[in-house]
């Protein structure tokens, strides 16, 4: 993944955190917009998680944030 993606991961995770606490649950899909503006970058990340981490639907956004970190 390229540092920009990472970057954002990791914003959008400690958002989420400081809106909803420690508790909150993400989707890989909250790191893009609803229209399907970049199907390359997309499909890396889902492999990454999907594949490579073997991650269920949705995790909690810590566990994401320290994923991305170990990058």
């Amino acid at each position: 993944m390229n540092q920009e993606i990472k970057n954002k991961i990791i914003k959008i995770c400690e958002e989420k955190i400081a809106k909803k606490g420690e508790n909150v649950w993400l989707s890989f899909y909250a790191f893009f917009e609803n229209k399907n503006i970049n199907p390359e970058l997309l499909m890396e990340v889902a492999k990454w998680w999907i594949e490579e981490k073997k991650l269920d639907h949705f995790e909690k956004a810590y566990k994401i944030k320290k994923l991305i970190n170990n990058i």
